[in-house]
C-alpha cells in the first residue's frame, strides 16, 4: 500500500470541499447539528459514526440529493447555491449501485462519458483509459453480468471519474470483497486521490481501512462531530484528553484466558480484570493509579511486570498494547453512547 509519508505535501493544496454549519431536521428529530469541515486535494477524508448519527444526511446534503435547512458548502470554489455545476464536478459510488447486466464495461463507461458531453468517440476513449485505470482493460468488452462483485465496485469507481470530478464520495466500497480485493481496492482509491489530486471522502465501517489509507478523518455522533482532524491527530488527542486510564489490552490464547485472568487479578498493580471476547482469548486489564498521559512509563516501567508474569505462568501472549492508540478505541470512547 502507498506510503503516505511518500506523497506531495497536500496541506498547501487548495480546499476542495468546505462545508460550514450544515444542519438538518426530520421533524422534532435533529439529524445534524453543524457540520463544519474541510478537504483539501490529494487528500482522502473518513467519514465514520455509527448508525443514525447523521453520515447518511451529510452525503445526501454534500452530493445536493437533500438540501440544508441553514448552512452552506462549496466545492472548488461553487457554491451549493449552484447544485447543477456542483453535480459536475463531484463523482460518486453509492453503496449500493445498479448496473446494467447486458452492457459492456466499455459500453458503459461510454454511455456516461456522452452524458457528460463528449462526442462519442471521445467518450470510447476515455472509457479505456479509465478501464485500464482500475485494472478492468483485459474486461472491457466482457457483459457486466459476467463481472465477479470487485470488478463491479472497480467499475463503478470508473464511472463516478467519468467527469473528472474534484471530490469523489465513495460509500462502503471494499463491503464484501476478500481481504485481497480490499487491498487491491484501496490501493486504487490512494492512486486516485494522489494522481489525480482528488479529495476523497470514504465511509466506510471498517475502521482499520480508514487508519490505513485516510489522511483526515471525521467523526459523527447523534448529528454532531466529536472529532476532526488528522487521523493521528484524533487518535492522540482523545487518549490524552480522555482515554488514558491506565488500561492495556491483552490478548492469550484462548484456552489459557482463564490462568491469565487469575494471574493478572493477583497482581498488586492491577485494579482490575475483564473478559472482553473469550474466543479470542482478549482481556482487558485497567491498572491501579491515575492516568498521568505518560505511556512511555507504563510500558517501560508497569508492562514489563505483567508480561514477565505471564510469560513465567506459560501463558501464550497473542499480542499486548495500551488502550487508546487506534480510531476504533477512539470511535467506541466518543460515540459510546450511541451504541449502547
Amino acid at each position: 500500500m502507498m506510503d503516505k509519508n511518500l506523497q506531495t505535501n497536500s496541506y498547501s493544496q487548495p480546499e476542495l470541499l468546505v462545508a460550514e454549519d450544515l444542519r438538518k431536521s426530520y421533524g422534532p428529530r435533529r439529524a445534524l447539528q453543524g457540520l463544519t469541515f474541510t478537504l483539501k486535494a490529494g487528500r482522502i477524508l473518513g467519514f465514520l459514526g455509527p448508525n443514525g448519527a447523521g453520515k447518511t444526511t451529510s452525503i445526501r446534503i454534500l452530493t445536493t440529493m437533500l438540501q440544508p435547512e441553514s448552512g452552506h458548502f462549496s466545492v472548488n470554489g461553487v457554491s451549493s447555491r449552484d447544485p447543477e455545476r456542483i453535480r459536475r464536478m463531484i463523482g460518486v459510488l453509492p453503496e449500493n449501485l445498479g448496473f446494467p447486466r447486458q452492457m459492456t464495461g466499455l459500453e458503459y463507461l461510454t454511455f456516461f462519458g456522452r452524458l457528460y458531453g463528449r462526442r462519442t468517440a471521445a467518450a470510447r476513449d476515455y472509457a479505456r483509459v479509465l478501464l485500464e485505470e482500475v485494472g478492468l482493460q483485459k474486461r472491457a468488452r466482457s457483459l457486466i453480468g459476467t463481472y465477479s462483485h470487485g470488478m463491479r465496485q472497480r467499475i463503478g469507481i470508473a464511472r463516478a471519474l467519468v467527469n473528472d470530478p474534484k471530490v469523489v464520495f465513495l460509500d462502503e466500497p471494499t463491503l464484501g470483497l476478500d481481504p485481497r480485493g480490499q487491498q487491491e481496492l484501496l490501493e486504487l482509491i490512494q492512486r486516485i486521490a494522489h494522481e489525480r489530486n482528488t479529495g476523497v471522502v470514504l465511509c466506510s465501517h471498517l475502521l482499520s481501512e480508514i487508519e490505513g489509507i485516510c489522511d483526515d478523518v471525521v467523526i459523527l455522533n447523534l448529528g454532531q462531530i466529536v472529532a476532526r482532524g488528522t487521523v493521528a491527530e484524533v487518535v492522540g488527542r482523545v487518549q490524552h484528553n480522555i482515554m488514558l486510564r491506565n488500561t492495556l489490552r491483552v490478548q492469550v490464547a484462548p484456552e489459557a484466558l482463564e490462568k491469565a485472568k487469575e494471574v493478572l487479578t493477583a497482581m498488586p498493580l492491577i485494579k482490575k480484570v475483564t473478559s472482553v471476547g473469550e474466543l479470542e482469548g482478549l482481556l482487558r486489564v485497567e491498572l491501579d493509579g491515575p492516568g498521568n498521559g505518560n505511556a512511555w512509563k507504563v510500558e517501560q516501567e508497569i508492562n514489563n511486570r505483567i508480561l514477565s508474569a505471564l510469560i513465567h505462568a506459560k501463558v501464550p501472549i497473542v499480542s499486548f498494547e495500551v488502550e487508546g492508540g487506534k480510531l476504533q478505541d477512539v470511535f467506541l470512547h466518543l460515540t459510546e453512547e450511541a451504541i449502547k
